[in-house]
């Protein structure tokens, strides 16, 4: 399915109330348009904002919130008082709304005008008064929002913004997303596995099983007629090793490639699904492991999970529908091995299936054997991932809740050459570094899958948890293993006792 952020809208309720006359509320209503007008016209925002006027009583208020909630365009609303807008008036309509909310507090002039200023001016731009009230009525009603503070012209102001925006609307797709597991998750595997029902009421995502056998079927109508255009495909975007071109002695295994991506694309379309796992103890009728087609579809937006991990799968669709249109790159990634020099690294890699978004190099289609899952030599796309700053996020299955762990990484180049490791990878220097990395990733529980973004940063990630109302444990450069240990047992007990509060 694609992204396509032009289907959805941001609404913009601007609060006042009564006591100020109609000629103010006119006022306050033309400041507003001119506000979302140039917020949409600034290029920095993803999503249209659409106006929804200004509201001045609990009634109005009610409706234009519970108009929001029900809008399947809306995925989320911005409110900002402009006066004075008394917050007992907005306890109904907060009660009962659900989507994301930002507040944001600013101002329609960006400096006091020292010689014009009189108390008109003074009722009229009074947000350092209405935005208070309002703040004071949401944190009295625990109610989870962002708060964005200063000029709404200013560029880091508008980013904030679009962050948010982008959140909103990962969270939006995550309502209704699907992930397809063929296959169950790994045997004895602990951390790949979880609630699955949990998961639907906290995050909206539907778990799905499909049986291989149901694939196998599609891969045994797809003809060679659809497969050669594919196969012309791959051509024209990688590089072709000498055994997997035409000529070559394993090219026949690039084309069942292409037959088993064609049929995965079939088989995610009729089940409207946006995301799935593999597993290699499930393979059944299939020739080889699903590497390239893996790669490709996640290159297309879908979220993937290896070893049934239907967690990290959910989670990598919504990085990459928060990422879409950044530059970067998101993949599904698993840690493998340790470089114990300096500050120590990482070789992220995974078997096959590694998104090329992640590279600025043309990847490497190549066939090779695969030591794990008995099937014939799978292809797969090789490349090594391009330098820079990212994240590793993964969620985890805590018995009394999710939790979201995120480390910060500088990816950079290997060392030397891999010519006897014919595999997409990933080499990071983890944040601090790889001792207090590692040592608090284990304590916090966290997976050896991740997904990872050089498009995202923590606040995306700051967002989305005010909107799922989970934990978040983020390591990065201030991290140290004392305060780690304390954060943790300091949310043991929050989260326990808002569980028994709430039972």
């Amino acid at each position: 399915m694609p992204i396509n952020f032009e289907q959805k809208e941001i609404r913009f309720i601007t609060g006042s109330q009564l006591l100020y006359g109609d000629e103010t509320i006119q006022e306050v209503n033309r400041h507003s348009s001119v506000i979302v007008d140039k917020l949409n016209q600034s290029g920095t925002l993803p999503l249209k904002i659409v106006y929804q006027g200004t509201v001045l009583s609990a009634t109005e208020i009610s409706e234009k919130l519970r108009a929001a909630d029900q809008s399947p365009q809306c995925v989320g609303v911005i409110v900002w008082m402009h006066t004075f807008s008394p917050a007992k008036m907005w306890i109904g309509g907060l009660k009962s709304f659900q989507k994301p909310l930002l507040h944001l507090h600013t101002q329609f002039q960006r400096e006091i005008p020292w010689q014009e200023i009189d108390m008109n001016y003074m009722n009229l731009n009074q947000s350092a008064h209405g935005d208070r009230e309002l703040g004071y009525m949401m944190s009295r009603m625990r109610k989870g929002r962002k708060v964005v503070a200063g000029y709404w012209e200013d560029i880091d102001v508008q980013k904030r913004i679009g962050v948010w925006m982008r959140v909103c609307f990962a969270w939006d797709d995550a309502q209704k997303m699907k992930v397809l597991r063929f296959g169950d998750n790994m045997n004895n595997v602990a951390v790949t596995d979880g609630d699955k029902v949990e998961a639907e009421l906290k995050f909206g995502y539907h778990i799905d099983y499909c049986p291989v056998g149901d694939l196998v079927q599609i891969v045994d109508t797809v003809t060679d007629k659809e497969i050669d255009p594919l196969v012309d495909e791959y051509e024209s975007l990688y590089h072709f090793s000498e055994e997997a071109r035409k000529s070559g002695t394993k090219h026949q295994q690039v084309r069942e490639a292409a037959r088993i991506e064609l049929a995965l694309r079939r088989i995610l379309q009729q089940k409207e699904a946006v995301a799935f796992t593999t597993n290699f103890d499930a393979l059944h009728g299939l020739n080889q492991l699903p590497g390239l087609a893996a790669q490709r579809l996640m290159n297309d937006g879908y979220g993937f999970g290896a070893e049934g991990d239907w967690k990290t799968a959910a989670l990598v669709r919504t990085m990459k529908v928060m990422a879409f249109g950044l530059s970067g790159g998101t993949s599904f990634l698993e840690d493998y091995v340790y470089h114990f020099k300096e500050k120590g690294a990482v070789l992220q890699a995974h078997m096959l299936e590694i998104c090329p978004s992640i590279t600025v190099q043309k990847p490497h289609l190549e066939v090779h054997p695969l030591s794990i899952g008995g099937k014939a030599d799978p292809a797969r796309l090789v490349f090594t991932a391009h330098e820079g700053y990212g994240v590793a996020v993964t969620v985890v299955d805590m018995g009394n809740r999710f939790r979201m762990i995120l480390n910060e990484a500088d990816c950079v180049l290997p060392e030397s050459d891999l010519p006897k490791l014919p595999v997409a990878r990933a080499f990071w220097i983890p944040r601090p570094n790889l001792k207090v990395s590692a040592e608090a990733w284990i304590l916090a529980g966290g997976t050896h899958h991740t997904s990872f973004s050089f498009a995202l940063t923590p606040e995306y990630f700051d967002d989305y948890v005010e909107i799922a109302d989970m934990e978040l444990l983020k390591i990065g450069e201030s991290t140290t293993i004392e305060m780690f240990k304390k954060e943790l047992r300091l949310n043991e007990v929050y989260y326990w006792l808002n569980r028994a509060v709430q039972s």
